[in-house]
């Protein structure tokens, strides 16, 4: 599996800081609930003492949706859209036990978290700007196109499974019974995102090896070393596409 962000994306935001972790050996049958129920409570602390529109790491997401020309209270980062449910109605539907783990840490970190099974993806995975044909499957299993220069996360089969960069994943390659293996993505922005990503990728490898037993793959990647392959350890520097 080989992810990266393009040169263009690096270019144009350059404070960005993704941690990635790949990992097999994922089942639905694992009893999570202590675990989530241990960041959630992380971040309902978060969200007593400041709006999640006001934490750093979210108002981070919507200064750059705003140059993505995007209205940050129109389409929200996944992390500020949980942290909003979870205000609203004190607690998240259950998916996945992966899925729900990734969701409640992602929250306790108020960074988007995006979990993806790997089998439905075809060859390499990227975030770039669209070119505007490519296909989004939604999760009602209608097809979308992307908007030209949206970031979206494409294969090279042109399957996009994220719109919006860090808005909405697609439910082609969504998290089900079904998954084993998966690529799990975060990324931030804010100042201090060069010291949270690694706590952040820690705390979600910590979770694949106690509930699943795994032994994940880990990378923190910056425009200096922009790649992840679980072929072997992300390149020290890319030039920009």
């Amino acid at each position: 599996m080989d992810f990266q962000h393009r040169g263009e994306i690096w270019l144009d935001f350059p404070e960005l800081v993704a941690g990635v972790v790949f990992a097999g050996g994922i089942t639905p049958d694992v009893a999570a609930g202590d675990h989530i129920d241990k960041f959630t409570a992380i971040a309902c602390a978060r969200l007593e003492g400041s709006a999640e529109s006001e934490l750093p790491e979210i108002r981070a997401w919507r200064r750059a949706f705003s140059r993505m020309g995007l209205k940050p209270t129109q389409y929200r980062c996944a992390s500020e859209a949980l942290l909003r449910r979870l205000r609203k109605d004190g607690a998240l539907p259950q998916v996945h036990p992966l899925v729900d783990v990734c969701n409640a840490v992602s929250m306790a970190f108020a960074t988007p978290v995006a979990v993806f099974d790997i089998a439905k993806i075809n060859g390499p995975l990227e975030v770039r700007y669209a070119d505007g044909d490519e296909d989004y499957l939604t999760f009602t299993g209608q097809t979308e196109h992307p908007d030209p220069r949206e970031v979206i996360f494409a294969d090279q089969a042109r399957q996009v499974h994220a719109r919006r960069w860090t808005n909405r994943q697609s439910g082609l390659s969504a998290v089900g019974d079904s998954t084993a293996s998966v690529l799990v993505v975060a990324e931030a922005m804010h100042d201090s995102a060069a010291t949270d990503l690694p706590e952040l990728t820690a705390v979600i490898a910590d979770e694949l090896s106690s509930l699943w037993s795994a032994t994940p793959l880990t990378a923190i990647l910056s425009q200096s070393a922009p790649r992840f392959s679980s072929a072997g350890p992300a390149s020290p520097s890319s030039p920009p596409a």
